[in-house]
């Protein structure tokens, strides 16, 4: 069994005003309270995000952004840095989400810039990785892995390398109610673990790897029971309170 931490990040996307936040985590907390040996991360909208570093502060669950800039400080309007995020307590940010990719033009030579910034600020980086189905019919997702994990790391030493949580999701499985089968996410999962590892064996092994896509209670515990897979990152199914945190249970070590 491996000795990596489950983590369980819970991406509630632009859902979820300062009030509906509260109102979720007086319901999710308490059900989360006992020892259950994995890492929780809440990913609220920014507005939220004090109000839910306040709230959590008293248990062992962490929190995330959606996204940062890669500069500390400039002239670069909407945007918010790590300095910013971490003055709240926020823990970790989020980076490169398939959405951020295709809606928002975020290319890998910016995350190439952003992890790293995450890292000397203080923060996890969660980096999100994935193939379209076009590039999956293609045969080309072991391709695109390896220029996205390949470029989007690049600026990491690899004594700092298990310090980043990689999140695989599939673009063709977000948001769609298709899920890669366990066979597929792990055996996906694997390849990216081996890219980590060729650089750096230590860093392989260590390395905290994640499945993204449809992740729903019906499917989280085979997902979670794979030896590759070290949690989730979770969209529409971690909104509802009860239901997140039965996926929480799921990853059970």
């Amino acid at each position: 069994m491996s000795s990596r931490t489950p983590v369980l990040a819970a991406n509630w996307k632009m859902h979820k005003t300062i009030a509906d936040a509260e109102a979720f985590l007086t319901d999710f907390l308490p059900r989360v309270e006992e020892e259950h040996g994995a890492e929780i991360v809440i990913c609220p909208p920014y507005l939220a995000l004090k109000t839910v570093v306040e709230l959590c502060s008293q248990l062992n669950v962490k929190v995330a952004a959606q996204n940062m800039h890669e500069e500390p400080e400039g002239a670069f309007t909407g945007e918010v840095s790590a300095p910013m995020l971490a003055e709240l307590g926020v823990g970790g940010v989020v980076l490169g989400h398939s959405e951020r990719r295709t809606y928002f033009g975020e290319t890998d030579d910016a995350l190439a810039r952003k992890v790293p910034a995450a890292l000397d600020g203080g923060l996890e980086p969660i980096l999100c990785v994935g193939e379209t189905e076009s590039q999956r019919d293609a045969d080309a997702t072991e391709d695109v892995l390896r220029r996205q994990v390949e470029t989007d790391l690049a600026g990491i030493a690899d004594d700092r390398l298990a310090e980043v949580v990689i999140a695989y999701e599939p673009v063709w499985a977000i948001g769609t109610g298709r899920t890669a089968t366990p066979d597929q996410a792990e055996e996906t999962i694997g390849f990216v673990r081996s890219l980590i590892a060729s650089g750096s064996e230590e860093a392989g092994a260590a390395i905290r790897i994640l499945y993204g896509g449809s992740v729903k209670l019906d499917n989280a515990a085979e997902l979670l029971g794979r030896p590759e897979i070290d949690g989730a990152l979770v969209g529409g199914a971690s909104l509802d309170p009860e239901g997140f945190a039965r996926i929480v249970m799921a990853a059970e070590p």
